[in-house]
């Protein structure tokens, strides 16, 4: 499953001369935590979140806002961005970006290393679409069926393996999956796909090869 398969395509953004105001009641007004900004050839510039603009409220409280000041600091920016006014002295930049072509696990990898709730998709540089952890999460809600299904893509088109060759039951999203390949590199292959389709729990593996190529690899580095 790949990010096209599940991002939204009417994306809501912000240009970065919008005022702080005017961005704050895009974010109200379409319930969402964060808005790509960009510019107006459609690249994204940064990203505008509700984290961003806490620093206006920082700036605005006079009660001892030390602690919470040192936290947003370390995770979000400098004092700096207390003094913004516009949408692009706010943001948080450069935006962390995706492509629709990849699969929902390299996001899904992205938002954890970058600690990001959201990710523009751009095609070209130019924004196409958003990704969250939202449409992650229902990604990993597929049903059994369409588990299998997925995975019989995987290789047919990644591993370039007849879906018959191997045979396989999903339960609950826990995958078993039994056969015999031609070496023991396209096992571990096959093993690591089925491990990252959206929806797998577990894959209980008695695959077994007809060449172990691994152990000739090694054998020849001796």
């Amino acid at each position: 499953m790949t990010v096209g398969d599940v991002m939204t395509r009417d994306v809501v953004s912000v240009a970065p001369e919008a005022p702080l105001k005017d961005a704050a009641a895009v974010l109200a007004e379409h319930r969402v935590s964060g808005v790509p900004v960009v510019n107006e050839d459609g690249r994204v510039l940064g990203v505008l979140s509700g984290a961003d603009l806490l620093w206006k409220e920082i700036g605005l409280c006079t009660c001892d806002a030390s602690l919470i000041g040192r936290v947003l600091d370390r995770a979000y920016g400098d004092d700096a961005r207390a003094e913004a006014k516009t949408a692009g002295e706010a943001m948080s930049s450069p935006a962390i970006t995706v492509t629709s072509d990849e699969t929902v696990a390299c996001a899904a990898r992205l938002m954890v290393v970058h600690r990001v709730n959201r990710l523009p998709v751009v095609e070209h540089g130019r924004l196409v679409g958003i990704v969250s952890r939202s449409d992650l999460v229902r990604a990993f809600n597929q049903s059994d069926e369409e588990i299998e299904r997925e995975i019989s893509l995987e290789l047919l088109e990644t591993a370039w393996i007849d879906p018959d060759a191997v045979s396989l039951v999903v339960t609950g999203g826990r995958v078993e999956v039994a056969g015999e390949l031609e070496n023991r590199s396209t096992v571990r292959l096959v093993e690591g796909l089925i491990s990252r389709v959206p929806g797998v729990v577990s894959v209980d593996s008695t695959l077994t090869w007809q060449m172990d190529d691994r152990a000739r690899r090694t054998a020849r580095n001796i």
